[in-house]
């Protein structure tokens, strides 16, 4: 892991721990709030934010842990546990936002009268905490990080939800509001769920990445001299940002160690330019067969 990298992870790293406390800190608060304004939306979301610190929790712990180096168990170190840890946050924000359907939808047909002013009130300081702890993940690039942004976007979309229908309540006797906004602001959450697992699938599927094309890395370097063919390519990517391209290559003869060593530069510069993080590249003497099975071409 070069500098750069190692500051961004830690400073993910951190944005995810801060984002842990100050949730942890607040569902604590809903609890109580939900008790003392007999406000059945603000316990559904005190559920919620329990769920969601569990998921801050182990993408804390896998953020971390993604920024291990690797052994003789993970030899690519530990980047995909950060992508694992997406995948799980993204199933439990999915279970979650179930869970708020079903409560929300039963009181659009027996809406409750809760404590409008003790809304108001938690509302404003769920807006705030929740949004803070947002800002700070959106600047971040990980996929890790992006699934855990999105947790708090739903707490912070809820609690402007909870925040305008208490107003409203101050004013007019329209308890159904609540519930109603709250199934329109879990659908649009679920289909931001259902955009992150078809980004993250092809991942651990292998997939080449959408930023990357695998046959023009190909043929630029099928035109370098003395290359005759590649075979056995392939890109993949570790986390969804660093990227592993490993290919056979085919020379038309046998090369001398300087014209080895010209090869394998141009080809660092080609994986260079694609923003490849990883390379792994096997060239093969004339009418030798690959260990691999049938070429590509």
């Amino acid at each position: 892991m070069n500098d750069h990298d190692h500051h961004a992870h830690h400073h993910a790293e951190g944005s995810i721990r801060t984002a842990f406390f100050l949730n942890l800190g607040f569902t604590v608060v809903e609890i109580v709030g939900g008790f003392l304004t007999n406000s059945t939306a603000i316990l559904a979301d005190a559920a919620h934010d329990l769920g969601d610190c569990f998921a801050l929790g182990q993408a804390w712990y896998f953020e971390r842990l993604s920024g291990e180096k690797g052994n003789a168990r993970y030899s690519y170190g530990y980047r995909r546990f950060s992508t694992f840890g997406a995948l799980l946050s993204t199933v439990l924000l999915l279970v979650s936002s179930i869970f708020i359907l079903s409560q929300a939808i039963p009181r659009i047909l027996a809406p409750s009268h809760p404590d409008a002013r003790g809304m108001v009130l938690l509302a404003i300081a769920g807006v705030g905490v929740n949004g803070l702890a947002m800002l700070r993940l959106s600047r971040e690039k990980g996929m890790n990080t992006k699934v855990v942004a999105l947790h708090l976007l739903e707490d912070v979309l809820g609690w402007m939800a909870v925040l305008v229908v208490s107003v409203v309540l101050l004013f007019v006797d329209i308890p159904v509001l609540d519930p109603i906004l709250a199934v329109v602001i879990t659908l649009y959450i679920m289909s931001n769920v259902v955009k992150n697992l078809k980004t993250m699938l092809p991942i651990f599927l292998q997939a080449v990445p959408d930023n990357v094309n695998l046959e023009t890395v190909v043929m630029e370097i099928e035109k370098l001299d003395h290359v005759r063919s590649v075979h056995q390519a392939h890109i993949w990517t570790l986390d969804g940002e660093h990227n592993i391209f490993t290919a056979h290559l085919d020379v038309d003869r046998e090369l001398d160690a300087g014209h080895y060593a010209a090869i394998k530069e141009e080809i660092r510069i080609i994986v260079n330019r694609h923003g490849l993080f990883h390379s792994t590249v096997e060239i093969e003497f004339p009418g030798e067969v690959c260990r691999n099975g049938p070429s590509r071409h």
